[in-house]
Order: structure tokens, then C-alpha cells, then sequence
């Protein structure tokens, strides 16, 4: 399993599970449905990607999103890939075990949401 299955729980309460692959990605209406619990800068790239910008003021400022973000990879064993430059951060994120999107692609985004 990747993710979990308590649906009453907002996306960034809920804690990735680590997928050994072998699972199926999350179908479109699926990725529908949780795209609408994260911030609208989030879009879904060609049903197999969750990607999006940040804009800071500097560099340092960009360098420190990352790592509260990165420190959250590390926390969840869920890892994303980070683009850093003056002022901005572009994040994308996807399972790569089943090279697609699953709940806790989701799980992840709504984390980085909260910073």
C-alpha cells in the first residue's frame, strides 16, 4: 500500500507509507479528488507528476524552504526532487517504484503546504 485509507483525515495529518511497488498509480478521478485538498499552485503533469513553484525574496530564503522541506522527505522516507535558484524553489513529486502518483504523493505536497 502507498498511502493510507482514512479519508476523514486532512492530507497533511496523514503519514506516507513507503510503496514497494507492484501497485497500480492513482487512477484520474482519484488524482481529481486529491488535488483539490492541496494549494491551487499544485498542478498534475501528464497523470504522473505533482509539480510546483515557489517565489522568495532571495536566495536564502529559498535555500531555507528547502530544507524544512527536505527535512520533511527525510521525516516522511518519502523523497521529492528540488530545483533551487535565486528566488525559487520548483518541486516535483512522484513515486518513482511505480513511476506514477499515489496517495502519499499527495500526503507529501499537502506537508510542504503547511510550511
Amino acid at each position: 500500500m502507498c498511502g493510507i485509507e482514512m479519508d476523514d483525515l486532512e492530507l497533511a495529518s496523514k503519514i506516507c507509507i513507503p510503496c514497494q511497488g507492484g501497485v497500480p498509480s492513482l487512477s484520474v478521478n482519484e488524482m481529481e479528488k486529491l488535488i483539490t485538498e492541496l494549494s491551487p499552485e499544485w498542478k498534475i503533469i501528464d497523470n504522473h507528476h505533482l509539480l510546483r513553484e515557489w517565489k522568495f525574496e532571495n536566495f536564502q530564503s529559498a535555500l531555507d524552504f528547502t530544507n524544512v522541506a527536505g527535512s520533511i522527505c527525510e521525516e516522511q522516507n518519502h523523497h521529492a526532487d528540488f530545483e533551487l535558484s535565486w528566488g525559487r524553489v520548483q518541486t516535483i513529486i512522484f513515486t518513482h517504484k511505480i513511476d506514477g502518483l499515489v496517495e502519499s504523493d499527495f500526503i507529501l505536497a499537502a506537508k510542504f503546504d503547511k510550511i
